[in-house]
């Protein structure tokens, strides 16, 4: 039986934490989209052009250990703005969604665009600086040295960009549930979206 759970929002707010730890809660496979894009702008540093970096994609692309990266981050909602890139993307993420057993997608435009049908849709958003603090602590623990100010200049910026973009802007999809993280734990956030899920399983 297929069961989508559409998780979108902003960067860092919790909803990579969230969806992996949902999936694993109800045996769901789990797909963050943001890799998809995080792999295809990577490949765009060295030259190569954002749509052909796009089909090009191989699984272990995604496996990369600086995909985290700010640089990368940045690299990737580059090539989110562009329509041929999402294009290229979408059908791999649609055919991930109806797989049998369930499945879990995070990542910006889930529940409006890839998954507006998803039997559940939220979207998970925290304060700018709650978001920034959080990324903050995330790359000091892998050893980079960004500025705190700096970490919020960027985090806006991309915020920014990926709500202005004309295809598939971030927003919550109408019938999305908001959960905001700001003042939660973690396992306070995964306990609320746990409850929203089991709700919807049983209407």
């Amino acid at each position: 039986m297929a069961f989508t759970i559409a998780i979108d929002g902003p960067a860092a707010a919790g909803k990579g934490t969230v969806s992996r730890a949902v999936a694993a809660h109800f045996g769901f496979a789990h797909l963050d989209t943001g890799l998809l894009y995080r792999a295809t702008g990577r490949r765009t540093l060295d030259g190569t052009d954002p749509v052909e970096a796009a089909h090009a994609l191989q699984p272990a692309d995604l496996e990369a250990d600086d995909l985290r990266t700010s640089e990368i981050a940045q690299a990737a909602s580059r090539v989110a703005t562009n329509p041929d890139v999402r294009k290229a993307l979408l059908d791999f993420q649609r055919a991930f969604a109806r797989r049998a057993g369930g499945a879990v997608l995070d990542g910006r435009d889930i529940g409006t665009v890839i998954c507006p049908e998803a039997e559940v849709k939220l979207f998970v958003t925290a304060s700018d600086e709650i978001r920034a603090r959080r990324r903050w602590n995330e790359l000091r623990e892998k050893g980079h040295d960004d500025s705190l100010e700096d970490v919020l200049s960027e985090l806006r910026q991309r915020d920014e960009r990926d709500s202005a973009r004309a295809d598939a802007p971030l927003r919550p999809a109408d019938d999305a549930v908001l959960l905001d993280t700001s003042r939660m734990s973690i396992d306070e956030a995964i306990a609320a979206a746990i409850s929203v899920i089991e709700d919807r399983m049983k209407a």
